[in-house]
């Protein structure tokens, strides 16, 4: 009996010694209890990258007019605006490959309306300078409804939508927004107004007593929209600040290089015309985005400036 107690007595420490070594093996080699440095090399690290919050020292503006970063709240939202573009990768490389293409023209026409340069962000905002359709019907860079549109001289049809054509579109919104700010006189609620309407913007700046756009206490999406556009404004501008690094060469070409043609008579097939002109039916399309069915009627005393590529 005495052996056979000390021999159960030995089996129990030994059991217990396993125990414990195989508890020790599992510690050790269990990945949640080994920091990422011990466990892995610098090189083997998926997404090497610097995440880093934005410098928000400032100064800040939209179209000369101060946005007031010493407000908390003011500084917080735009803070908000920046870190959500800056790290949206795909969109701010295609909105810095897309600025060569549309802003050479967009920033000529602003200074030949007499409006502030800085609008031309307003556009980036409104359709990430693309030809874009919203879920309400809006259309175009600048995101004209058809009643807007067709309020500030767009021919908007089913063979015609001018809301597609970047220098009538642009003239448009030079229009639309002088119009605001002549009842506003500051470009920061001009720029809510173009996002929300003006009798909207009337309604709430009345109702909350805002004296300025960032009193008001509306829909996410307007309450956004002008810290939005200068938050684009602020990376589009030094991108390499924000660790973004584009060189010319990737940078999409301005259409500028092209021959006007009148058109005065109906074309019943703009494949043939194409064709004729020496081009495909795909790049008449490109240079004239506004062209929107297949044929082109032309009524008597009028006529249309039809870009062909040379």
């Amino acid at each position: 009996m005495k052996y056979l107690l000390t021999g159960f007595g030995i089996g129990i420490v030994v059991l217990i010694g396993w125990l414990v070594l195989l508890n020790t093996e599992r510690v050790e080699t269990n990945p949640a209890q080994v920091s990422t440095q011990e466990a892995r090399s610098a090189d083997e690290i998926q997404l090497p990258q610097r995440v880093r919050g934005v410098d928000l020292a400032g100064p800040f503006s939209f179209a000369g007019e101060n946005i007031p970063v010493e407000n908390f709240d003011v500084k917080e939202r735009l803070d908000q605006e920046l870190l959500r573009n800056a790290y949206f990768h795909r969109n701010t490389i295609m909105l810095l490959k897309r600025q060569t293409r549309f802003f050479p023209t967009i920033e000529r026409i602003l200074v030949e309306e007499g409006v502030p340069d800085d609008l031309k962000y307003l556009a980036v905002a409104e359709s990430g300078l693309s030809n874009a359709t919203s879920a309400a019907g809006a259309k175009g860079v600048w995101q004209f409804t058809a009643p807007t549109g067709k309020g500030f001289g767009l021919e908007i049809n089913g063979e015609v939508d001018e809301r597609y054509h970047l220098e009538k579109a642009t003239r448009a919104a030079c229009k639309y927004l002088k119009t605001y700010h002549k009842i506003y006189k500051d470009w920061r609620w001009v720029a809510a107004a173009y996002n929300m309407g003006g009798p909207n913007v009337n309604k709430w700046k009345s109702k909350q007593q805002a004296e300025t756009v960032f009193d008001l206490d509306i829909n996410s999406e307007t309450m956004a929209y002008v810290f939005r556009i200068v938050a684009l404004k602020t990376i589009l501008k030094d991108p390499a600040t924000f660790g973004y690094e584009i060189s010319p060469e990737e940078h999409y070409p301005a259409l500028d290089d092209f021959k006007l043609v009148t058109i005065s008579k109906s074309i019943p097939n703009l494949a043939d015309f194409a064709t004729a002109q020496g081009i495909t039916y795909r790049m008449l399309k490109v240079y004239n985005p506004w062209l929107i069915s297949g044929v082109l009627t032309v009524s008597d005393k009028n006529s249309y400036e039809v870009k062909i590529p040379v």
